[in-house]
């Protein structure tokens, strides 16, 4: 910028604080100064304009906060420390610097450190240009006539590997020969043994040939002691005692009536047992047992008797619905077993099943009678059987063959027929301490209507059923009635809930089946139902099947 006159001096701005120079632009830490324009002298003849250095500002002051005293006694230096804290470096004297780093040990400093008064530079090897350790020759790093690259001791990027071991004296020192062998003339008279030695072997000789020999005399002694030619053993009394009533007891009076029965259709066969209910060679079985061989496929049955003998056997009847069977021996004067009464057992009261289970005749199991009137529905294991049971359950230990046999009581008397076992498996399976046995009372009236009739006629009240519960009561529930039946005519419909049958409560439809074969056909019995909600009470005269 520059001003117009008339040749007055110039007049400085305001502001501006040194005469001949234009106004400031800028405020602020740094600003520029322009030079005006010199003035024209009169009569217009131009002037060289003198050049000068511009004035510089100084800088402004710097700002430092004062320090803290509690950091400066952590990070400052201490008292007339003036250097750095890095070790002094070359044998220096440091120059008021700490050494951090220990002076390692005295034996680690006579092993490695320089000799003394050897001042050698192990950065730079002797070489003719000065003495051992002066200045002047080059760094073993920069010599041309070997450069580090040639040396792999100086090359860092040199592969590590293993050389060959370092020679010594021991592979020029020849293998040393095998030493002569003493004879036992040099050992005995070569005096190359010294005589001691040869008296302590042989007294430890001596030694131990005595030390055997007494071992083995005792041995033998001993041995010889064991045994004793021509000993008897006293003989003894019998001291065990089979009072009457005994399993042994009740054991040895029915085994004779128990047989084994052995079926075989063709190449294929199976057992179980039986029991002679009759002077004239009867025998009560399950129908299940002897149902292979009813097709008349030229099949077998044979009974065996206790004694072994073996006896052929004839079908008289079977009962599919009770799953019991009456068979025929041709035997004289067989023993038969004493028939009991099932109505009179207890829970707990003892109880023998006898029979032949897998094939294993004459065989006893004991138990005790675990509960009564359990209906069991049966499966017919590829027989025609279709049977629900009143069973007689027990703890006696019951497996496959001893299906038919006797379950008898304390007295020697037949309670039931064993049929039936509970088992954890599928199918066949062994005893897990639940039997389950047909009521002697049951069985002894199907069985007399075999004998007679070669059939049996159960009777029927003509109604399909299942089992229902409303939490409180249980029941059988009426699904259908078949037209004409007895339940049709006494007034049962479908949905009734049956809760009695006569004098026997119905807790589902398998004991329904059971209460209704108890009775005989043609007999008037009464039944509670329940019908919406209301119970009522109606007769039925039982048909026949």
């Amino acid at each position: 910028m520059t001003d117009e006159h008339d040749g007055a001096d110039p007049e400085p701005d305001s502001g501006s604080g040194t005469p001949g120079t234009s106004a400031v632009e800028g405020s602020g830490r740094h600003q520029r100064v322009e030079p005006a324009a010199p003035a024209a002298p009169p009569g217009g003849e131009s002037v060289p304009p003198v050049r000068s250095d511009p004035p510089r500002l100084a800088p402004r002051p710097l700002e430092r906060p004062s320090v803290d005293p509690g950091e400066a006694d952590v990070f400052g230096r201490p008292s007339g420390v003036d250097g750095g804290f890095a070790p002094p470096r070359n044998g220096s004297s440091g120059n008021g610097r700490i050494a951090t780093a220990v002076p390692p040990p005295a034996a680690l400093a006579a092993a490695f450190s320089r000799s003394p008064g050897e001042g050698t530079d192990l950065q730079r090897p002797p070489t003719p240009a000065g003495p051992a350790g002066e200045p002047g020759g080059p760094a073993f790093w920069d010599d041309p006539d070997a450069p580090a690259t040639a040396d792999p001791w100086r090359n860092p990027a040199s592969p590590v590997h293993l050389g060959e071991p370092a020679p010594g004296d021991e592979e020029n020192r020849p293998t040393p020969a095998p030493g002569a062998r003493l004879s036992v003339r040099e050992l005995l008279f070569g005096r190359r043994v010294h005589p001691r030695a040869l008296i302590l072997l042989a007294v430890i000789a001596l030694a131990v040939g005595a030390v055997g020999g007494i071992v083995g005399r005792f041995t033998a002694d001993g041995a010889e002691g064991l045994t004793e030619p021509g000993a008897t053993l006293t003989s003894t009394s019998e001291s065990k005692e089979r009072p009457p009533g005994s399993v042994a007891d009740i054991a040895a009076r029915v085994l004779p009536a128990v047989v084994s029965i052995e079926i075989k259709v063709g190449d294929q066969g199976g057992t179980g047992s039986g029991v002679v209910i009759d002077a004239a060679g009867y025998v009560l079985t399950n129908n299940h047992v002897v149902s292979p061989a009813a097709a008349g496929n030229g099949a077998t049955i044979e009974a065996v008797f206790s004694n072994g003998q073996r006896v052929p056997a004839r079908i008289v009847g079977r009962d599919p619905k009770t799953d019991l069977a009456v068979i025929k021996v041709g035997v004289a004067n067989p023993t038969v077993a004493q028939i009991g009464s099932s109505s009179s057992l207890a829970v707990g009261d003892g109880v023998l099943a006898i029979g032949s289970p897998l094939g294993l005749a004459g065989t006893v199991t004991d138990g005790i009678v675990s509960a009564l009137n359990r209906p069991v529905r049966l499966d017919g294991g590829g027989s025609d059987t279709n049977a629900v049971i009143d069973a007689i359950q027990t703890d006696a230990a019951i497996n496959p063959g001893n299906s038919g046999g006797p379950l008898v009581d304390s007295t020697g008397a037949v309670v039931g027929i064993n049929t039936a076992i509970r088992s954890l498996g599928q199918g066949e399976g062994g005893s897990i301490g639940l039997g389950f046995a047909i009521p002697i009372d049951d069985a002894r009236r199907i069985a007399e209507a075999l004998i007679r009739d070669g059939s049996v006629k159960h009777a029927d009240l003509g109604v399909n059923a299942k089992s229902v519960t409303d939490g409180t009561t249980d029941g059988a529930q009426v699904q259908n009635v078949v037209a004409g039946g007895a339940a049709a005519a006494a007034g049962i419909v479908e949905g009734d809930v049956i809760l009695t049958v006569g004098e026997r409560a119905i807790a589902g439809a398998d004991e329904l089946v059971v209460a209704v074969r108890e009775l005989a056909p043609g007999q008037s019995v009464p039944i509670e139902i329940v019908r919406d909600g209301r119970p009522l009470t109606v007769t039925a005269v039982l048909a026949s099947d």
